[in-house]
């Protein structure tokens, strides 16, 4: 399980890239490179990583349910995901 600290630099990290996307594709379409490297690194969407919803785990991840494959499958066995069950053949 990823650490509390990660899980909150992750949401600080999304704010910034949210704060700065309209600015951002401004001055790509502009092509103003110089203004681009003035604004801060985090504020770029490539320093955004998938983590778990619920454990904050960075592999192994669903993007339909945005929880890792350990939590995914142990939702699904306690029947929390609707229409999910543990196949077998």
């Amino acid at each position: 399980m990823a650490s509390k600290s990660k899980i909150e630099k992750q949401k600080r990290n999304a704010k910034l890239v949210a704060k700065y996307a309209a600015l951002r594709e401004e001055l790509v379409a502009k092509g103003d490179y110089a203004g681009l490297a003035k604004l801060p690194r985090n504020s770029s969407k490539t320093r955004l990583r998938r983590l778990c919803q619920l454990t904050g785990r960075p592999r192994g991840n669903y993007r339909k349910f945005q929880i890792s494959r350990i939590a995914l499958r142990d939702m699904a066995l306690d029947g929390l995901i609707p229409g999910m069950k543990k196949s077998s053949w």
